[in-house]
């Protein structure tokens, strides 16, 4: 069943024509697979490193995902990183240590990066975004100064599914603070990543970087817009990650302290209740229902 079920297509012409850095890599062909036959945006371009540049992409890629290479992208020509007419807006799965430069490189040409990456995440003037979660976090672009490059990033993995947990429990009461223990699957250290002597049948503590990211992450989310930048919301969160071997799934063990006492029946009701604030724009990829018990 397509995933894209919420709208129609719109014609071809009007799509918006995108490109993908880091296309060769795992976050890459998931946004290859997710981005095909999409209604509003064309693949026109798939960037990769140099070993796999001039190479069809059927032949540079080690194809991970459950389904098969799209036949649009097995015999496109993967492309040298550098800014191109041939796309409005690129979606970046580059890996931290090459994307500052890299993105850096795309958004100071006019072309603007939709990213995975890290680096540019907590930049004052970048949104960090979860659209069921701060979808107005998007109206700083509009005062950013003639001539910044527009850069948009999504947070950490693990950050995503805690905020999107967090925000009908904060519509329903202000949070004081946020103790989170993570179990993440081998997956999310992207390919090669851990060697199996090292996981099977063990569990990994502390990620590095990991646990920062928890703890910054989702008080510029939950922050508010202001001039400049954002001002980050006020509550603390306390963060533990550790790798387990599960291929994929990450787990979170969440404690929440509120500034009012909070039943156990009211915070169930507050997450069954809630339903994206963007549930009106019929956005084509978006769930139902952002978040269940």
């Amino acid at each position: 069943m397509s995933a894209f079920h919420r709208a129609p297509p719109i014609p071809s012409p009007s799509r918006q024509r995108v490109g993908i850095l880091g296309a060769t890599g795992a976050v890459g062909q998931k946004m290859v697979r997710i981005l095909s036959g999409h209604p509003w945006f064309k693949v026109t371009r798939l960037m990769g490193s140099p070993r796999s540049m001039g190479l069809p992409y059927g032949e540079a890629t080690r194809w991970l995902e459950p389904t098969s290479i799209p036949e649009w992208a097995r015999e496109l020509s993967v492309q040298e990183p550098v800014p191109s007419p041939e796309c409005d807006l690129v979606f970046s799965a580059l890996d931290s240590s090459v994307a500052e430069e890299l993105e850096g490189l795309f958004s100071g040409a006019g072309t603007p990066i939709i990213t995975n990456a890290s680096p540019h995440r907590l930049l004052p003037w970048v949104p960090l975004l979860v659209p069921e979660v701060n979808p107005g976090q998007v109206d700083l672009l509009r005062s950013l100064p003639r001539g910044r490059g527009l850069i948009v990033a999504n947070p950490n993995c693990s950050t995503t599914g805690l905020v999107l947990a967090l925000k009908p429990l904060m519509d329903l009461c202000p949070i004081r603070k946020v103790l989170v223990t993570t179990l993440q699957a081998v997956s999310g250290a992207g390919y090669p990543g851990v060697p199996s002597m090292d996981i099977i049948g063990n569990v990994i503590p502390t990620i590095p970087g990991e646990e920062e990211k928890l703890e910054e992450e989702p008080l510029k989310i939950f922050g508010e817009t202001v001039e400049g930048g954002f001002s980050p919301a006020s509550f603390t969160v306390s963060a533990q990650t550790n790798r387990v071997p599960v291929v994929d799934g990450h787990l979170l063990s969440v404690a929440v302290g509120f500034s009012d006492p909070v039943s156990p029946l009211e915070a169930e009701e507050a997450i069954e209740g809630f339903r994206s604030p963007l549930e009106a724009l019929k956005l084509p990829s978006a769930p139902d229902r952002p978040v269940f018990l």
